[in-house]
């Protein structure tokens, strides 16, 4: 098994891991959050029946209320009634004197036809004879209640005017702070549930609570909120015994509202820490493969700079005893390719220079080199398509390289016998370099596997050579290079694409 291979293999086994821990989480926290929804669903249920039983408590205090304004009307006429007795000649007025003195709590003021004060009781003791109180007095009364008509003798007429006694009074301010006070506990509750109280047309707002105030103002908004809390919640009818009903609308709390989207969130979260972990990793991994390369490159250059100089003196050493020529010319050619590789490694970590060349005499010198040191039973073959001139933007040295391990990869797949089909294709903004082989062929799953570092198919090998040839292209010449088609027993292509 090679090194990519295991590396691949550690991946799976990594992101199945991460998967794993990932689902474990979200499992362990969705039970976390249904566990609190279900106590958040029940003290919404307590709340709701909580408003319940209080408005019908209301309701009760309520229909007290006008029970007790009812027995106050009915002292006042009786009050009335006894007046006109006593304006009537009777033998016996003990009963209807002690009607009128068991009156201590009405405030009334009798008055005759001309609505002249004649008697009042219960008002200020102070103020009762000063003739401006009493006629304030009487319209406060005539104001709030319709003053009762009295037959007196022969078709004489008098008015009573009354109004509410002070414990009726009382009670009433108990009332209107009871129902203040549930307002106020519907609109702010400790659940925390968003809230709309209206009257009759469920579209006129009395109070709200845990909603936005401004939006409450926008009708359709306001339409869309109550129609929402109706559909999930039965509206609470609310009738505090005067005949009017208002309603309480009403839904999840915000926090069981955040609980059901939490899983999500926070899937979101852990997926965003490994997605940046992974970047930076990867990123912290390639810097590490640069450092490597250009280290071990350079010291590649280094060691062979002494070897190269040495050679140089013995070949001009064997010139100068009469070595035959032809010898010698061979052994210079050799000499000058090592320094084209020693040149080629020292450039690698450094910003290479780019000059406008002709590719065609590029390819041609390439291909001519490795022609001479390849088996004879492999052909190649250049197509221009009849341009004897295609110039893109190039640093040769490495270039050649690129061209060099493209071609001995295919001979190695080809395994000494095929063809080597160089395609150069010139575009408006750029050149195509497709160099085609009739080997073996690369499996689709491998198309990008190729490239990495370590990967191989022989025996024998590191796997850096196309590696370093996409390095080459993409790096230091901005361009792209990649398996254009493949199949297996029958050749591969590979494609370059240069900028102009």
């Amino acid at each position: 098994m090679n090194i990519y291979s295991k590396k691949q293999r550690w991946k799976l086994w990594l992101f199945i891991a991460a998967i794993v821990i990932v689902g474990a989480t979200l499992w362990y926290t969705n039970i976390l959050v249904n566990k609190i929804a279900q106590e958040e669903r029940k003290k919404v249920k307590l709340w709701a029946d909580a408003v319940q039983k209080k408005a019908n408590l209301v309701k009760y205090t309520n229909e007290l209320f006008n029970k007790i304004k009812t027995e106050e009307r009915k002292k006042v006429q009786l009050w009335a009634e006894a007046t006109r007795q006593l304006s009537r000649d009777l033998s016996d007025y003990g009963f209807v004197l002690k009607v009128v003195s068991d009156n201590t709590t009405v405030p009334v003021i009798l008055v005759d036809e001309k609505e002249k004060p004649i008697t009042s009781r219960n008002l200020d003791p102070e103020k009762e004879k000063d003739t401006a109180y009493l006629r304030s007095q009487m319209m406060a009364m005539r104001i709030a209640q319709e003053p009762i008509e009295i037959n007196i003798y022969k078709g004489k007429k008098n008015y009573l005017y009354y109004q509410d006694s002070k414990l009726f009074s009382e009670l009433k301010n108990v009332f209107d702070d009871l129902v203040k006070s549930f307002i106020s506990e519907v609109a702010v509750n400790s659940s925390s549930v968003p809230v709309i109280y209206t009257d009759s047309t469920k579209i006129n707002v009395i109070a709200s609570g845990n909603i936005d105030s401004l939006k409450i103002k926008d009708i359709p908004f306001l339409k869309t909120v109550i129609t929402d809390m109706a559909a999930k919640n039965q509206p609470i009818e609310v009738e505090f015994g005067d005949g009017s009903k208002s309603y309480i609308f009403y839904q999840e709390s915000m926090l069981l509202t955040q609980l059901k989207y939490y899983p999500f969130v926070m899937f979101g979260v852990v997926g965003l820490f490994l997605l940046v972990a992974y970047l930076l990793f990867s990123t912290a991994r390639k810097v590490e493969q640069n450092q490597v390369w250009v280290g071990m490159a350079k010291e590649t250059a280094h060691q062979l700079g002494t070897p190269l100089s040495s050679l140089i003196a013995w070949l001009e050493y064997l010139k100068s005893k009469g070595l035959d020529s032809e010898t010698t010319v061979e052994i210079e050619k050799d000499i000058k390719r090592l320094e084209t590789i020693t040149e080629r490694f020292s450039k690698i970590g450094s910003v290479p220079k780019l000059d406008k060349v002709d590719l065609v005499n590029v390819l041609k010198d390439s291909i001519s080199y490795i022609k001479l040191r390849t088996s004879k039973n492999i052909v190649f073959t250049i197509d221009t398509g009849n341009q004897k001139e295609v110039f893109a933007q190039l640093n040769v040295p490495l270039f050649e390289w690129v061209i060099e391990n493209l071609c001995k990869n295919a001979v190695d797949a080809m395994v000494g016998n095929g063809a080597i089909t160089i395609t150069l294709t010139d575009q408006t903004q750029f050149v195509y370099i497709d160099i085609s082989d009739t080997g073996k062929g690369i499996p689709k799953s491998k198309y990008k596997t190729v490239f990495e570092p370590g990967f191989t198919t022989k025996q024998r090998g590191w796997g850096l050579g196309l590696s370093l040839t996409k390095r080459i292209i993409e790096n230091y010449h901005s361009g792209e290079i990649f398996v254009k088609s493949s199949e297996i027993d029958k050749g591969t292509t590979f494609r370059i694409v240069l900028n102009k």
